[in-house]
């Protein structure tokens, strides 16, 4: 077992990539810091897997110690410890145990996060708490406690899964509190890259595309994946970045670009589906025109563009809804969505996908509803015949959501089946 301080350690590190080096990764029971993990013990890396999962999750496959197996199958060394980045102790603990098994830190990947989709109103602060907690204060935290173990180091990083600090207002207003909690991490970066410049690299990765994880899943339903890319994009591009040299540092990056640049040109290996239409992460803006260009070319099935009728296009939506709503559907979506549209065809609308076969109509929803989702009557109209995609709606601020974001994302399933039914 090389230690990472050693001079044959770092000899190797260098000439393979990250054999001998040593990864401490919070969230690597399973998703995106599984996956760096893997990566990095194909290499012959020793990987601290830092994460609270120690018993199976009802819903989330994977603990510490199956990703500990996992390492050790493709040629890594593993070290499961149970840590709540949240907690100073257990980091500390873990941290002391990966230098006395390894001898040292050589890379610190903070991917540890937590989500929470909501507006001001409708975040508790158990939420803000939590998102806060884990992002910003277990990031700078874990950092704190891997710095002394880095600056040993011959080439040591640290990598934060944050995205680029981008201030547009779009990406404040439907969950402020999950923008600051991701934001500080990045500022992590920013700090952190010019305090250490020329001892430790400091960098932050995002992806370019909605990511296949188990909690997309639990976010969007199983019929989210199609939309995704997998898992290795992030890893390959991590893989990337951290074998770079510590003047490679304050770099904001993202998967697709760092790829391209190190001349990767097939991204639809990437694809869990290729070909299909790719949902784009939050905090990047989007570039509307390129996006509706890669949507043609990805094959999607192109809509009219027909205007649609001015006698009661809203009401010939609802129509079309009417005859694909049925029991499955309620029983698969278990919400009731409430539509505040303006514009020259402004009105409320509802669809309850919660009682029986489900029902949709003008007014208000029987009960209350669970999502209230508030755009112009032509984007609506637009959004629902396919020619807008709700993501983007979403991201350029046509379309303004509260309530459950899960929810809110399970009625794209709905749409897509309503264009099939047009066909």
């Amino acid at each position: 077992m090389f230690s990472s301080r050693s001079p044959e350690s770092h000899k190797l590190c260098f000439l393979l990539k990250l054999a001998g080096c040593t990864l401490f990764i919070t969230g690597a029971s399973r998703g995106i810091g599984k996956a760096i993990a893997l990566k990095a013990a194909k290499d012959g890396a020793n990987v601290v897997i830092a994460a609270k999962t120690a018993e199976p999750h009802p819903k989330l496959p994977g603990t510490i110690f199956t990703a500990a197996q996992e390492i050790e199958a493709v040629g890594g060394k593993a070290l499961p410890c149970v840590v709540d980045v949240r907690d100073e102790q257990q980091i500390d603990a873990a941290v002391q145990k990966a230098v006395n098994t390894f001898g040292g830190i050589d890379i610190l990947v903070n991917n540890a996060s937590a989500i929470q989709l909501t507006g001001t109103l409708a975040t508790p602060m158990k939420k803000v708490d939590l998102m806060l907690g884990i992002n910003l204060r277990g990031t700078y935290l874990t950092s704190k406690l891997c710095l002394p173990h880095l600056l040993k180091s011959r080439n040591p990083h640290i990598l934060n899964l944050s995205p680029p600090l981008n201030l547009n207002p779009i990406w404040f207003q439907n969950h402020t509190a999950y923008t600051m909690a991701k934001y500080g991490m990045s500022m992590c970066v920013l700090g952190m890259a010019e305090e250490f410049r020329g001892q430790v690299a400091v960098n932050a990765l995002w992806p370019k595309t909605a990511i296949e994880t188990a909690a997309m899943e639990m976010m969007g339903g199983a019929g989210v994946g199609a939309q995704c890319r997998k898992v290795d994009i992030v890893a390959d591009a991590a893989y990337t970045i951290l074998s770079q040299p510590i003047s490679y540092t304050g770099h904001f990056l993202v998967d697709e670009d760092v790829l391209r640049e190190h001349g990767v040109r097939d991204f639809d290996s990437y694809a869990i589906q290729p070909g299909h239409p790719l949902l784009p992460d939050f905090f990047l803006d989007p570039e509307t025109e390129g996006a509706a260009k890669q949507t043609q070319a990805h094959g999607a099935t192109p809509t009219s563009t027909d205007t649609p009728p001015s006698d009661g296009p809203i009401e010939n939506t609802f129509n079309i809804i009417r005859g694909v709503i049925n029991a499955d559907v309620v029983k698969a979506t278990q919400g009731v969505y409430q539509f505040d549209l303006s514009g020259e065809h402004g009105g409320v609308w509802f669809l309850d996908l919660k009682s029986g076969a489900g029902s949709a109509g003008q007014g208000q929803p029987p009960v209350k509803a669970d999502v209230v989702m508030s755009m112009d009557s032509a984007n609506f109209s637009k959004m629902f015949s396919g020619q807008l995609k709700p993501t983007m709606a979403f991201m350029t601020g046509k379309l303004r959501i509260k309530g459950d974001m899960t929810l809110a994302i399970k009625l794209e399933k709905l749409m897509a089946r309503m264009n099939k039914a047009k066909l």
